[in-house]
């Protein structure tokens, strides 16, 4: 990808992650997953970033790349103007600081046997961020406030609250440490559909409140469209596309993206009925041994011979539109 102009917030440049694979009594490396192959691409300051593909495709390992829960197997993570990919464990802690999760699952989440202000709380008492319980106290009632939670609420146990307030309270213990940078990790894919949208508000509001920065992981495609500036499509450890939410969905250029589109559902009976769906034929080849070339020519409509000789570059075909793919 070509190189920024500007600073980027955070600019991930050649990501790769791979995991062994091995076998035997002596765990003898026979292969390796390739999750993340060769990813680059930034995130500007207070905007937010989607990326979005199938299940397994490589989103989740990105995330966990940036937030050094994984280290990672080649690549720059660049934050801040340094390199995050290489710094020493003693150093990660600080970097959390920063670099905050939202997690998919809120319930899972969740400690059952610890209250939620105690939740929220946790990360203040491990950074010691308060000086005394008092300010550990308002600091807590604020953040439930902030996220549109009750403060007589910090007592509770989260089997007492709904699914939607239990992502609340995992935003505000994402909150807690005033953190710059935040990955969300599909943050409504386990809601009710009623509730999904109050939670995208409530992201959108905080970003705009206290000028926040995300990193969107998602597969639905309508909900990145809603609220971020630039949406990445990932396949099989690869960008595919990337430009910006609007434009991805007035003009998708990459097969596999216009495939992904044409499963959104339309919530018009007579426009549903009339478009053209997308049927991709075959399975998703496994990443431990994925196909040579492009990695979606064993199931793209319009591929030719020359798309399993050579992995396509992400280059742009207009501003601000990138596309890995030979015949586009």
């Amino acid at each position: 990808m070509e190189s920024s102009q500007d600073n980027a917030f955070l600019e991930v440049n050649n990501l790769k992650m791979y995991f062994p694979v091995t076998q035997g009594i002596f765990r003898r490396k026979v292969g390796e997953v390739k999750a993340v192959d060769d990813v680059s691409f930034k995130v500007r300051k207070g905007e937010t970033m989607g990326i979005v593909g199938e299940s397994g495709c490589g989103k989740t390992t990105i995330g966990r790349c940036i937030l050094r829960i994984y280290r990672p197997t080649a690549g720059q993570i660049i934050f801040k103007g340094q390199d995050i990919a290489d710094i020493p464990s003693d150093k990660v802690r600080d970097l959390r600081r920063q670099i905050q999760l939202i997690f998919q699952d809120p319930y899972g989440s969740l400690d059952p046997r610890q209250s939620a202000g105690s939740i929220v709380g946790e990360a203040l008492k491990i950074h010691r961020l308060c000086r005394n319980k008092e300010e550990y106290r308002n600091r807590v009632n604020e953040l439930f406030a902030m996220v549109g939670l009750d403060p007589e609420m910090t007592n509770r146990y989260p089997h007492e609250f709904s699914g939607g307030q239990r992502q609340r309270i995992g935003i505000a213990r994402a909150l807690s440490c005033s953190p710059d940078f935040i990955v969300c990790d599909e943050p409504i894919s386990a809601l009710d559909v009623s509730i999904q949208a109050q939670i995208i508000n409530l992201l959108k509001e905080l970003q705009k409140k206290l000028g926040l920065t995300y990193l969107l992981i998602a597969h639905d495609l309508s909900v990145v469209r809603h609220i971020s500036d630039t949406v990445a499509v990932m396949y099989l450890g690869h960008i595919v596309e990337i430009t910006s939410g609007e434009e991805l969905y007035v003009n998708p250029l990459m097969p596999y993206t216009k495939a992904l589109l044409s499963a959104v559902p339309i919530p018009n009976p007579s426009v549903e009925k009339k478009r053209e769906r997308i049927i991709l034929k075959g399975e998703v080849p496994s990443p431990l041994n994925p196909p040579s070339g492009c990695p979606f020519h064993p199931r793209c409509p319009i591929a030719i011979p020359d798309c399993s000789q050579e992995v396509p570059l992400l280059r742009q075909i207009f501003p601000g539109h990138m596309v890995a793919c030979i015949r586009v």
